[in-house]
Parts: C-alpha cells; sequence; structure tokens
C-alpha cells in the first residue's frame, strides 16, 4: 500500500497553483497527510531601484518575502487546516531547483504542480519548471493544468 505523509505544492499565486492546491488538499485528506506550501522568490540583479511583480529585486527582498507569507497564511482558506498540519514556507532562487531541494529535505511523498502548459517560443525560452522538476524529484509529481479533470464525489 502506497502511503503519503507529506505532499508538497508549490504556490507561485496563478490560477494554475490554486488548481494544484485542491489536488493537495485532496490528496491530503485521503492519506492523513500533512500538506506544504512552498513559494519560491526568485533573485535577479537589475540596475533599477523598481520592484517588478513576481522578481524579488535585493533590495526589496525582505518587504516581498512579508508579502508573500501574508499570502501564504491565508491558504488554503476555507477552514480546510483547521485540523491538518500547514507548513508555510519561502525560498529563494530558481523554482526548480528549490523546489527539488525542499523536497529532498523535508522527504516529500509527493509534489503536486501547476502548470501554465506553454508550447512553442515562450517553452524554449522560458524552459519548463515542470518539465525540470519531474526530471530531477526525489518522489513522484503530479503535474495538473487548469482545465484537468476535476474531483468528483462517487
Amino acid at each position: 500500500m502506497i502511503k503519503i505523509n507529506r505532499v508538497l505544492v508549490p504556490m507561485d499565486f496563478s490560477e494554475f497553483s490554486y488548481q494544484a492546491l485542491k489536488y493537495g488538499q485532496e490528496f491530503c485528506d485521503k492519506f492523513d497527510a500533512e500538506l506544504h506550501l512552498l513559494h519560491i522568490l526568485e533573485i535577479h540583479v537589475t540596475t533599477t531601484p523598481q520592484f517588478t511583480m513576481g522578481l524579488a529585486i535585493p533590495d526589496r527582498q525582505e518587504e516581498s518575502q512579508e508579502l508573500v507569507m501574508e499570502k501564504m497564511s491565508q491558504l488554503p482558506g476555507d477552514d480546510w487546516a483547521t485540523d491538518k498540519k500547514v507548513v508555510r514556507e519561502t525560498a529563494h532562487g530558481s523554482p526548480f531547483v528549490e523546489i527539488v531541494k525542499y523536497a529532498r529535505e523535508h522527504e516529500i511523498d509527493v509534489i503536486i504542480l501547476g502548470t501554465h502548459g506553454r508550447t512553442g517560443l515562450s517553452h524554449v525560452f522560458m524552459g519548463s519548471v515542470a518539465e525540470n522538476v519531474v526530471r530531477q524529484a526525489p518522489c513522484p509529481v503530479l503535474i495538473v493544468s487548469k482545465e484537468g479533470h476535476q474531483f468528483v464525489a462517487p
């Protein structure tokens, strides 16, 4: 029998990651597992002192982390976490590297990852976090797209 104790759902606050969160909650319910939520702040060096959405510029990194943790504290919402263990973390760096590193360090049993489903040139230029996580993860990875199947009670 498969035993799942820890489920990791990386959150980038996109509709895709919220869809993955629904799957994560369902897995945790079925396996009585703890839910780990992880947000990665990418570090980019810039010559302008501006804050760019989704990027943590070094001089604004602390502020970005505070905003992220405030948002994370509200997840998963709907009082689901009342009787569940939810671990909320942030990391700094490359998303796929930090996701894989976190999974190894915390002995995660399954990663549930929302994907943007980029193809063509955007995939070539931006790469695929999901693809890299699948290749490097120390555990199974479930990829959820926005328009994937929904859980339906029998």
